[in-house]
């Protein structure tokens, strides 16, 4: 899986960072997503795919690996 993000979209609601804490964090000063791990473990799978699905800015994109 590969993860990637549009700052663009984000509108800050931290959902990501509460579900996948190993993967995003978001910037002090606006709440900004950033991703910290372009290509989680397996064992990550699930809960940043509920990221992506939860996120209210459609700002989380995930491809699968060939």
């Amino acid at each position: 899986m590969k993860v990637t993000i549009d700052q663009d979209k984000c509108c800050g609601a931290g959902t990501c960072v509460l579900l996948a804490p190993d993967v995003f964090d978001q910037r002090d000063e606006d709440g900004i997503v950033i991703l910290l791990n372009e290509r989680p473990s397996e064992e990550l799978h699930p809960a940043v795919r509920e990221s992506a699905d939860v996120c209210p800015g459609a700002a989380i994109f995930l491809s699968e690996d060939a």
